[in-house]
């Protein structure tokens, strides 16, 4: 199809400018509106980043007919309502991750779109990239031999006063946040979902976490451990343990446009290069893929459901000190 999908901005969050570039870059994608809480905001936005229309509310930019595709960045809670309210407005939407924050919402937010016939999907951008799908490729071919063990982190010092992170309310805490990505990703590479699952967590006086630390037991002898925090400093990365071989993956989940990954086969190390694309083009293009041509989301909602079922078993594990079995 020929149609340019015209795209809505759901407020003046910072991990917008990730999206503005890819939108841009695309060439059937046109972003043609923002909204925020104020049309002084709205305004100054919009003029800052050269986007055509202004609204100054959320239910005005819905109410937008021109408008095809929503991306939802609002802060965690407000994915749920906000995508159900897109959805029934007839727009499809891309919601950031972490797509929603208990079953109940996902159900809902599955419902709207079946009910409305929208496409919705959940913006792990890693997933679509070159170099996630050749880690991929790699597990699947046995060149690691038989998968034994995954282990995961993504931690970064969080020093903003106030941000929404810090709010057990709003969503907040790393695992939300960041330690859905490792999670996310060994869930993809297992191609199954754990078993059991077990975790420790620091908290602050909110109630969230700012550090956890978790275990994931899968079928046939497969363990996952990650970390994910707000107090340590940037780390991130991917290690995969078969019977024959480890694959390395430096830059697990932000991947670039020239980006390596190292094999080591009886300690001879081969290094594997990957040419990437931007970082964030892959899940504008997977959405029109959807809208246009009727292809299935890479990422389903019943894969985002299975990634929430597997955090809250997490925490709860946290909280009850004891193993929780999915």
């Amino acid at each position: 199809m020929d149609k340019i999908l015209n795209w809505g901005l759901l407020s003046t969050a910072k991990i917008n400018r990730a999206l503005i570039k890819p939108l841009r870059a695309s060439k059937r994608t046109r972003l043609l509106a923002v909204a925020s809480r104020s049309i002084s905001s709205a305004e100054s936005y919009a003029r800052e980043w050269h986007i055509p229309r202004a609204h100054s509310s959320y239910k005005d930019l819905l109410a937008n007919p021109d408008v095809d595709v929503i991306y939802n960045s609002l802060p965690n809670h407000l994915h749920a309502e906000w995508t159900i309210k897109a959805l029934h407005a007839g727009k499809h939407v891309l919601c950031e991750k972490p797509i929603a924050l208990t079953l109940e919402e996902l159900d809902a937010m599955a419902l709207a779109a079946k009910e409305s016939g929208k496409i919705l999907a959940e913006a792990f951008m890693y997933r679509h990239h070159a170099q996630t799908l050749k880690v991929k490729e790699l597990v699947d071919s046995g060149a690691l031999g038989k998968l034994q063990l995954i282990k995961g982190a993504f931690t970064f010092t969080l020093t903003r006063e106030g941000n929404f992170r810090w709010m057990e309310e709003m969503g907040g805490g790393s695992i939300w946040d960041v330690g859905c990505y490792p999670i996310s990703y060994a869930r993809m590479i297992v191609g199954a979902e754990p078993v059991d699952v077990f975790g420790w967590q620091s908290t602050i006086a909110s109630g969230s976490d700012d550090s956890f630390i978790g275990q994931m037991r899968f079928q046939d002898g497969i363990h996952m451990q990650f970390d994910s925090g707000f107090k340590s400093p940037s780390r991130s990365f991917i290690e995969i343990v078969g019977t024959e071989a480890t694959l390395n993956i430096p830059n697990p989940f932000k991947p670039g446009l020239k980006n390596k990954i190292y094999l080591n086969r009886n300690d001879e190390i081969q290094t594997i290069k990957i040419n990437g694309s931007e970082l964030y083009l892959g899940e504008v293009e997977d959405m029109c893929d959807a809208v246009l041509n009727n292809q299935p989301p890479r990422i389903s909602l019943t894969d985002s459901r299975a990634n929430t079922t597997a955090i809250l078993a997490l925490l709860q594990a946290a909280e009850s000190e004891k193993p929780v079995s999915l």
